[in-house]
């Protein structure tokens, strides 16, 4: 059903370009006999225009995983308060997205900074083709900015790394040996009172990964405190690491076929990849040099241009891969 229900989308916005394209040769034929106005004849090329552009733009994001639902994790770089402030900036700015775009927001795990801002996040967004669409906000973003936290009021400089990886459901098998992970239990933190857990329902889930070429194990940390029972801490510990490990399968692929296809451009996942200049009103993407300078916008959740102008860029070769 789920791909009967793909099929039908594609040939329903075929047929909405289609009838456009239609209405458009149809304006050009009345503007000559004076039936439509040129005015008709922009607006029909402009509506023609932005059907295709969409439907080219959902063309790239055909990979399975772009389809669906991911996990995204903003940790705060060096720098204290001011690096936690951005952290959370970073949190809302996709939160706000999200709920423009009419997915579902779920907050795994939350660690407050030491007087303001966050330390770390984990945030589920439940969606079609939300992977897709946030794939390339993968790596390090740059705040350049006058900090309120700065006596001086000097300019000063913040990072914060976002990891976005897909959402895996039942469908996508990822096997996982019992003998490789381990769970430790915890009180849920909260506000006080009545809200502060008596029990241990938060988990830590330990998962020793090993790297199928180098032989090298590496510790796979997860916590979530996200509902107040135990075991539904764990279902959901466990999802976020199959998706991880669903991921650190497919960019492993994605490594072995660049080595081969070497003149292709590579996608540095871990790279500084915008900058986010308040001063100067400037927010720059450094792999499209898409930029715009409209900074509230883009903190508000306004990032379709950046999404659209990397995935224009950028889909081909990550999907040949």
């Amino acid at each position: 059903m789920k791909i009967v229900k793909d099929l039908k989308k594609w040939i329903e916005l075929y047929e909405e370009v289609r009838a456009a394209t239609e209405e458009l040769t149809l304006a050009f034929e009345y503007v000559r006999e004076g039936i439509v106005s040129e005015e008709d004849v922009d607006a029909a090329y402009a509506r023609a225009l932005t059907l295709i552009e969409n439907l080219e733009f959902r063309n790239m994001l055909r990979q399975e995983a772009d389809q669906m639902s991911c996990v995204l994790k903003i940790n705060s770089g060096a720098g204290g308060t001011e690096s936690q402030d951005w952290a959370s900036m970073l949190m809302r700015m996709y939160i706000r997205w999200a709920e423009a775009n009419g997915y579902k927001i779920e907050i795994c795990n939350i660690q407050d900074g030491d007087e303001a801002g966050i330390k770390t996040v984990t945030i589920e967004i439940e969606g079609d083709f939300a992977y897709g669409y946030l794939k390339g906000e993968n790596g390090v973003h740059r705040l350049v900015r006058v900090s309120p936290y700065n006596a001086q009021g000097k300019r000063m400089t913040s990072f914060a790394s976002v990891f976005v990886t897909p959402l895996v459901d039942d469908s996508i098998e990822v096997d996982i040996n019992p003998a490789d992970y381990s769970w430790d239990t915890f009180r849920s933190g909260g506000a006080g009172g009545q809200n502060v857990n008596k029990v241990e329902t938060g988990v830590r889930l330990r998962y020793n990964y090993k790297d199928p070429d180098t032989g090298e194990v590496r510790e796979i940390l997860i916590e979530n405190t996200e509902s107040r029972s135990q075991m539904e801490n764990r279902d959901n510990a466990m999802r976020l690491l199959r998706s991880m490990l669903y991921d650190l399968a497919m960019k492993r692929r994605m490594a072995e076929r660049q080595k081969v296809e070497a003149g292709k451009k590579k996608i540095e996942w871990g790279s500084q990849i915008r900058s986010y200049v308040f001063d100067d009103r400037r927010v720059k993407d450094h792999r499209t040099n898409h930029q715009t300078s409209d900074v509230g916008g883009v903190m508000d959740g306004k990032i379709d241009g950046f999404i659209k102008a990397y995935l224009m860029e950028f889909a081909d070769e990550v999907t040949n891969e």
